[in-house]
């Protein structure tokens, strides 16, 4: 049977080397490491974690994340058993031991008779046969201009400073409202595009305090500090001086405050929606690297945002991953080069148990289609579903970023207008149905 080749032993590459060998096709799992390492991985193993060695909250009820880990569980993944089975206290969180679950993830790779691991750096993107492209955030030159190739110049982006994402229900519309810039837009829902928060200049002058004042992250060795033009961080323009966000992002004109239409707001902070079901919204401009705490803290000062809930805090870090939803198709395979399909951080998720669930799809994608079938996605009111939906069209493409898995990208409850809304209620009823839709699609294959 033909073999599939996947590049990268990470998370993601570990875990759809295992689904795609389960379902009996042989796979080629290729690891450029040890002998060409990263600044941040120490050893060869598969499966390294390199930064927190938590996969988040285990709740599957009342979390988006624990109910992402039900479902990899449910698919026989191999990364939750091996966390479950080195797992360390950790409250309600899922922690392991990371030097441990790497080795057992490499072992269980090592032990399957279909699984071959190949030592050595592909540089080149081949035209034929199953290829997966696993390669994370750390993807080498070489492999990154062989991307490009095949892509586009600026499909594979390296960002230094991503903005915080709002859940849209929290955001307080008794303070804020929606409108364009000079009314643009040729329907009503264009010229409402935006959800705008105004400050007066107190309000202004004791924000950009706060900005200059707060804990910020700085790059680490190994790591360059170039910024972007088109991802400046926020405390680098205040730095430059004090007027310059109110000319920048957060400009007043062509705005026209509709509970105070009287009043001129001082600076204006835009939010723009972010998914197409309209239950996310960025922060225009706001790429930041304050740390997470000072976040939460500083933009809260923002009027319409006191009791914002964040889908995503803003970061800085080297960061390569594609534009998914202008080049994958929803089987996460190029359009260009169905031959390649691409899995984990590289496809614009973020997180350890995103990215593994983005391979463990992947692997059983692949492995469909070199037994002659097609396995379609599954449906987007689950977990997998919902990331899948988002990195391959349900996202804009003109301003994709990285994103954790959360309800907000969930479609919304049948009965959510009916009454159903508070959290508590909310929650339980998309991991239900998230639940129940995902037995089926297992049960269908």
């Amino acid at each position: 049977m033909e073999p599939v080749h996947i590049i990268g032993a990470g998370l993601a590459g570990s875990e759809a080397a295992w689904q795609a060998a389960a379902a009996g096709v042989p796979v080629m799992l290729h690891e450029m490491r040890p002998a060409v390492g990263t600044f941040a991985h120490k050893t060869g193993d598969c499966a390294e974690m390199v930064c927190s060695n938590s996969f988040r909250s285990d709740d599957d009820v009342m979390n988006a994340v624990g109910q992402l880990h039900w479902e990899m569980r449910a698919a026989g993944g191999l990364i939750m058993a091996m966390a479950d089975r080195h797992r360390l206290p950790a409250g309600g969180a899922l922690a392991v031991d990371r030097e441990v679950f790497a080795q057992a993830v490499t072992a269980a790779l090592h032990d399957h008779p279909l699984i071959e691991i190949r030592a050595g750096e592909i540089t080149e993107l081949p035209d034929r046969g199953n290829w997966i492209v696993a390669t994370g955030p750390l993807t080498s030159d070489a492999l990154a201009a062989a991307i490009r190739a095949v892509t586009g110049t600026d499909a594979l982006a390296f960002f230094d400073a991503i903005a915080p994402i709002v859940h849209a229900d929290t955001i307080d519309m008794d303070v804020a409202w929606e409108q364009s810039r000079y009314d643009k837009g040729e329907t009503e829902a264009e010229q409402k595009a935006y959800i705008n928060c105004p400050m007066d200049r107190g309000e202004y002058e004791a924000f950009i305090d706060a900005l200059l004042a707060a804990d910020k992250t700085e790059f680490r060795e190994g790591e360059t500090a170039g910024y972007f033009d088109g991802c400046l961080p926020i405390e680098v323009m205040a730095e430059r001086g004090r007027e310059t966000l109110r000319h920048g992002p957060m400009k007043p004109v062509g705005l026209t405050n509709a509970h105070k239409p009287q009043d001129k707001p001082y600076a204006v902070v835009q939010l723009r929606r972010d998914n197409a079901l309209g239950t996310l919204y960025n922060i225009v401009g706001f790429q930041t690297k304050m740390k997470h705490g000072a976040q939460t803290e500083v933009f809260r000062m923002i009027p319409g945002l006191r009791n914002a809930s964040f889908a995503r805090l803003g970061g800085i870090h080297r960061n390569a991953f594609l534009n998914s939803p202008s080049l994958l198709d929803n089987r996460m395979r190029l359009r260009r080069r169905p031959n390649l399909r691409f899995a984990g951080q590289v496809t614009g998720v973020e997180g350890y148990v995103e990215s593994a669930a983005m391979g463990l799809l992947a692997g059983r994608m692949a492995a469909a289609q070199i037994r002659g079938g097609e396995l379609p996605p599954p449906p987007f009111t689950t977990a997998m579903g919902a990331l899948v939906n988002h990195i391959t069209g349900g996202a804009d493409a003109r301003t994709f970023q990285p994103m954790n898995v959360n309800f907000g990208l969930f479609p919304p409850l049948d009965d959510m207008r009916a009454g159903r809304k508070g959290r508590k209620d909310r929650y339980p009823a998309y991991t239900q149905r998230a639940k129940d839709d995902f037995r089926s699609w297992l049960a269908a294959q």
